[in-house]
């Protein structure tokens, strides 16, 4: 058996635990929630004891994190789900059960989480009275900008995992991401790479026909580390101009933020594949298709507006650049512009990107969630 953590639970699933919970966790919630004794559970998982005495031990005193504590809960009540009487088994599964995320939710949203966790500056931020989590960076002076927003079950399973931690308390805890959760992710890119050929940065089939050169996009591996520091965006907004002025304004920099947003968010759900290559080639303003519904089809809507609204050329850079995450330098090489000149139009785009969503969402349009 392959050992993890010490040692690993023959199946979480026995008592109705997600695959993605630890095993120390799950030996917690196994010999606290069900009572089985703590030798069972070793003999089980084919270790000692001691070891699991230690990891009950470990997870008891996380509880002090209120992510932790409340994952538990959770998870404890999931457990005694599975063995109260038939009777109230269905309520019991509308009530709890579906509070915590399967193991595809999960891995899905922690990639889109954890990657924006990686940017600089970048803490989740939660309250006790707050249903959802949200991911926030520091940008240029005082400024903050919300970056993405992720349900309450999704950072608790998170902080079980250990993938984010906090160093403080108070009414809002900030969350930041830990060397286990850079680890995590580097392993979900590179799992994930050959399966995203549609539109993001670890593999950009979309842009074959319009640029043969696929250097830098044939590593994945490497890839996966230069996505995992920032976007051009953020780099871009921290320049200045020669009398000290911002190149980017923060309303420029939310519209950016938010469109990548929807484009992440696009992509999630089954079927979802959609190819954005139309919005690289002049002409290319056609109605869209967008298999399946829900948030889903709505952030695709989004999406196709904004770019057909910016038309060719603005379109093409915001897509590579707030999207696939493609560095300046590497779009004006691709699309064969003079050095120096992605910067310019990237700010064309984004005040008319800006001015896009102040018309149709609002002036709270940059605000995600």
């Amino acid at each position: 058996m392959t050992l993890l953590n010490d040692c690993t639970p023959a199946q979480n699933g026995s008592v109705g635990i997600p695959e993605w919970v630890p095993p120390d966790a799950y030996h917690y919630l196994s010999h606290v929630e069900l009572g089985k004794p703590i030798r069972a559970l070793a003999r089980s998982a084919e270790c000692h004891a001691s070891t699991i005495l230690r990891q009950i031990r470990r997870i008891e005193t996380r509880r002090d994190d209120p992510l932790v504590d409340d994952a538990l809960e959770t998870l404890g009540r999931v457990s005694r789900n599975k063995i109260t009487p038939a009777k109230d088994q269905q309520q019991m599964h509308l009530t709890t059960e579906t509070m915590m995320p399967d193991d595809v939710t999960f891995s899905r949203e922690a990639r889109r989480i954890l990657r924006r966790l990686c940017e600089t500056g970048a803490v989740l931020a939660i309250a006790a009275d707050m249903e959802k989590a949200v991911v926030v960076r520091d940008g240029a002076g005082s400024c903050t900008t919300r970056t993405a927003v992720v349900d309450r079950p999704i950072a608790q399973a998170m902080a079980l995992k250990g993938w984010i931690a906090t160093k403080g308390t108070g009414r809002i805890i900030r969350y930041h991401i830990t060397a286990a959760g850079r680890t995590a992710l580097e392993q979900i890119l590179q799992r994930e790479a050959p399966h995203h050929d549609a539109g993001f940065a670890e593999a950009q089939t979309p842009f074959a026909e319009k640029s043969p050169q696929r250097d830098g996009f044939a590593d994945t591996g490497r890839q996966s580390r230069r996505t995992l520091a920032e976007s051009p965006l953020s780099a871009l907004a921290r320049r200045r101009e020669k009398d000290g002025t911002r190149f980017l304004s923060n309303r420029q920099v939310q519209a950016g933020e938010r469109l990548r947003e929807d484009f992440e968010l696009a992509q999630m759900g089954e079927n979802t594949t959609m190819n954005w290559e139309r919005f690289l080639t002049p002409g290319g303003a056609t109605p869209v298709h967008s298999q399946g519904g829900g948030a889903p089809a709505m952030a695709r809507a989004r999406v196709a507006a904004a770019l057909e609204e910016l038309g060719p050329g603005l379109s093409d850079i915001v897509l590579r650049c707030c999207c696939y995450l493609e560095g300046l330098e590497t779009a004006e090489k691709r699309l064969g512009w003079s050095a120096r000149s992605a910067k310019i139009v990237l700010r064309i785009a984004l005040i008319r990107l800006r001015k896009h969503y102040d018309e149709t969402l609002g002036p709270g349009g940059a605000m995600i969630g």
